[in-house]
């Protein structure tokens, strides 16, 4: 019987110790989570979408996983009564040069198994009429989810199976020694066989102390939002997405109706001052610095530099956001868009300036760490697990061998 320690309660541990759970139900779990409640970050702060796997690499995790994902937490939802809808999105491209981009998308989702459609102008009026575009892809996979609930529901299922779920509790390092790890938190220390790092905007820093080496830190990006008026979600009927623009690393401006019904607008995606940072007043000196003498961050913002400067701009320009959103949604006014809570993207990134693309995970002799997992990490959540569940596996029999 193991004693296995999970260190974050987003959706990613949670998931996580979900999976460890199926895999041995002998398994004694604790999960640790420094927060007073699951999901208070990334998982408590983005739009509920479930993804289809369409912009990810084929092979990829992330490709693989949000369509083995979003099946999963489908079949999850319904097992547990949570809500959630497979509504379907459309991807615009809204003139002549971006029609080349769109139909790479669509060759690009078709080899990760998508049931998708191109569309004409005339059936996107259909789907969605208010919408302007001259052709579209519709993906039917893409839904929308409560993933605050999912959270709730993974914590009260872990608890009902036996796990200890440690809220309120911030784990510092892990002190790992030839017969056990030692988890160090700010209320003590405790003993385990394994442990596994879910730790989100702060998993590199956990990874860090712990002495592992990865060519990889955590840069905070905020993604900015706005909803609709309600008396005008009506110009919305599911999720509109532009088609991306391949030379930045965000998905751009988006529409989405969530769950609750209300309509998000958004995200931008800009530098954060902090990691656990939602409003652009939010700073943090040690995050700062961070960023400011790792040599990635500098050679990333001079690829990116014109891209940067123009979400600066719509972070900090409610009409320069509204002109950039009326290229898809026309009939939208300034008065229609009312502040909405912003989240943040804990993206790894490498000391080349690159960005790391795929979820990535590694371990040691007693440890997995999980050191890059934003979006569709979420809806990959369930797969993601299973992943950690495997490698614990295969930690714990390369120990008996």
């Amino acid at each position: 019987m193991s004693r296995i320690a999970v260190i974050g309660g987003g959706i990613v541990g949670l998931a996580a110790a979900y999976a460890l759970k199926q895999t041995d139900e002998r398994a004694e779990l604790t999960i640790i989570e420094k927060e007073k409640q699951w999901g208070a970050h990334q998982t408590g702060h983005n739009s509920g979408v479930i993804h289809s796997g369409i912009y990810y690499k084929p092979g990829s995790y992330k490709a693989r996983f949000a369509r083995l994902g979003g099946e999963m937490l489908i079949q999850f939802c319904r097992q547990n009564g949570i809500p959630y809808e497979r509504c379907g999105k459309v991807i615009v491209a809204t003139s002549k040069e971006e029609l080349p981009l769109l139909d790479n998308l669509y060759h690009r989702g078709l080899q990760n198994g998508l049931d998708l459609e191109l569309i004409d102008q005339a059936r996107l009026r259909e789907l969605e009429p208010h919408v302007s575009g001259i052709h579209a892809i519709r993906v039917k996979e893409t839904g929308i989810v409560d993933y605050p609930k999912v959270c709730e529901t993974m914590a009260a299922l872990l608890q009902d199976a036996g796990a200890e779920l440690l809220l309120n509790t911030e784990v510092e390092r892990i002190v790992e020694n030839r017969t056990a790890v030692d988890v160090i938190t700010r209320r003590g220390v405790r003993t385990f066989d394994f442990a596994v790092n879910c730790a989100g905007l702060h998993s590199d820093r956990i990874a860090r102390a712990s002495g592992i080496t990865a060519d990889l830190k955590i840069v905070p990006f905020r993604g900015e939002y706005y909803k609709l008026r309600p008396e005008k979600r009506y110009l919305v009927k599911n999720l509109v997405y532009p088609v991306p623009n391949p030379q930045f690393p965000f998905l751009g401006v988006h529409l989405t109706r969530m769950i609750n019904g209300e309509v998000e607008v958004g995200p931008n995606a800009v530098l954060g001052f902090k990691r656990e940072g939602y409003k652009k007043t939010d700073m943090d000196a040690k995050d700062m610095l961070d960023i400011f003498f790792f040599k990635g961050f500098w050679k990333l913002a001079f690829k990116y530099w014109r891209e940067g400067a123009e979400e600066m701009v719509r972070s900090y320009s409610k009409k320069a956001f509204l002109k950039n959103l009326q290229r898809l949604l026309p009939e939208v006014e300034m008065d229609d868009l009312l502040p909405a809570e912003a989240g943040v993207r804990a993206q790894a990134l490498r000391s080349d300036g690159t960005l790391v693309d795929d979820f990535y995970i590694m371990n040691t002799k007693r440890t997995v760490h999980v050191l890059n997992a934003p979006s569709p990490a979420a809806t990959a959540c369930l797969p993601i697990g299973e992943e950690i569940a495997r490698r614990v596996a295969d930690l714990r029999r390369s120990m008996a061998s």
